[in-house]
């Protein structure tokens, strides 16, 4: 489908309610109207959802790193259309190419491909930039990242990157406690970067003092941070209970126990949870051997761990998966979810006044549902990146 006029009949969430029957109506590409009916002299293509579909934002994914059989630490064209095509299939209309630690040079040459890449027309999801993931992370908390690359917080590194990649770096992730690291978090507080901690043995009073110089966000909430307790509350401790925070979750059900979920959904009502995938390269592929990062990774039963130290190893998740698992195992009404897949992102990017929500004027990044919230058709931009066989 080109970006000329058409319409979709569905369901649609909207900031403001659930329409059970609505049209939103697209030309050139962005949203023109929202309405409870379509109009009789309406002369466009229209697409008929059908009973009990729904018509949701496009996804956004601040924290991904492959798919399809490919990562983004490839830095190739080849290997951002498998993973952008991947999970546009699966409902992400805009993302950011995450790095894992890494030499600079590697994270130097990931920049620059993005930067390249975003001057094409997507085929599939956007790529809106790149979120660094370590280097500047603790030794005590690797997780799944490699070890041999981790180096303290250095604000010349992301100096060096913002000059030479204009708007390419969105979010760095990193360790508050190291040295270094407020230095850094204020400069990217100061140029509207998001500063998130990760990968940290940070205690409740060193993430404060990183809100208060900008920290605004948490990779993988309770996984690869210090937990917590009664009388040093830790990372979790004040990610749960600092409103400045955002923290993203991997909902799968296998990082994160659903009652934990559940916690931060009562903790984190303030529009400021995210729902991420932390894919890595063999998500949509079958279980088997492959690598993150240059570490050995094996996936079972769609579950990734390192080969050495049993540590998970990002997931295999899309969207639409964390999507449906917080709607049917934690119970979240389809709208909160829908929030928290695509406002409450494109609010942390600063990208809401463009896409997020369905609205009139924002483009049109769309995914069709059915009942049982199967992606039926995913458009961008208002071009058809993918219809289900069966429409």
């Amino acid at each position: 489908m080109t970006n000329g006029a058409f319409a979709v009949r569905a369901g649609v969430v909207t900031p403001e309610e659930t329409l059970e029957q609505g049209v939103v109506l697209v030309e050139n590409g962005r949203i023109k109207e929202v309405r409870r009916d379509l109009a009789a002299d309406f002369a466009g293509t229209v697409v008929d959802g059908g009973p009990g579909s729904l018509l949701l934002p496009g996804f956004i994914d601040v924290h991904v790193h492959g798919g399809n059989g490919h990562d983004f630490m490839e830095a190739n064209a080849e290997a951002f259309d498998a993973i952008t095509a991947f999970h546009g299939r699966h409902g992400t209309t805009t993302m950011l190419a995450t790095t894992v630690t890494a030499p600079k040079a590697d994270l130097d040459r990931v920049l620059e491909a993005v930067a390249q890449y975003q001057q094409r027309q997507p085929s599939g999801a956007k790529l809106t930039g790149a979120h660094i993931e370590g280097p500047f992370i603790s030794p005590k908390w690797p997780g799944a990242q490699n070890p041999a690359y981790i180096v303290p917080p250095n604000v010349d590194w992301v100096k060096d990157w913002v000059s030479r990649f204009p708007g390419v770096v969105k979010q760095v992730t990193l360790a508050p406690e190291r040295e270094g690291a407020l230095e850094v978090i204020s400069w990217l507080a100061s140029r509207g970067i998001i500063a998130a901690c990760g990968h940290t043995d940070a205690k409740y009073d060193e993430i404060m003092a990183a809100v208060d110089h900008g920290l605004t966000q948490a990779v993988h909430t309770f996984n690869a941070m210090r937990g917590l307790h009664h009388r040093e509350p830790g990372t979790v401790g004040a990610v749960l209970t600092d409103e400045r925070i955002r923290a993203e979750v991997i909902a799968d059900g296998h990082h994160v126990h659903p009652a934990a979920i559940r916690l931060l959904t009562q903790t984190k009502r303030n529009r400021n949870l995210l729902l991420i995938t932390d894919a890595i390269s063999a998500a949509g592929l079958g279980d088997g051997d492959y690598t993150l990062g240059g570490l050995d990774v094996v996936v079972k039963d769609g579950v990734a761990r390192l080969k050495e130290g049993d540590s998970l190893a990002g997931s295999t998740l899309t969207m639409i998966d964390a999507f449906r698992f917080m709607v049917r195992r934690i119970g979240l009404g389809v709208a909160e979810t829908s929030r928290m897949a695509s406002l409450y992102p494109a609010m942390q990017l600063g990208i809401d006044g463009e896409t997020g929500s369905i609205e009139p004027g924002k483009k049109a990044d769309l995914v069709l549902v059915d009942a049982d919230l199967r992606i039926r058709q995913v458009w961008v931009e208002g071009r058809s990146i993918h219809a289900d066989a069966g429409r």
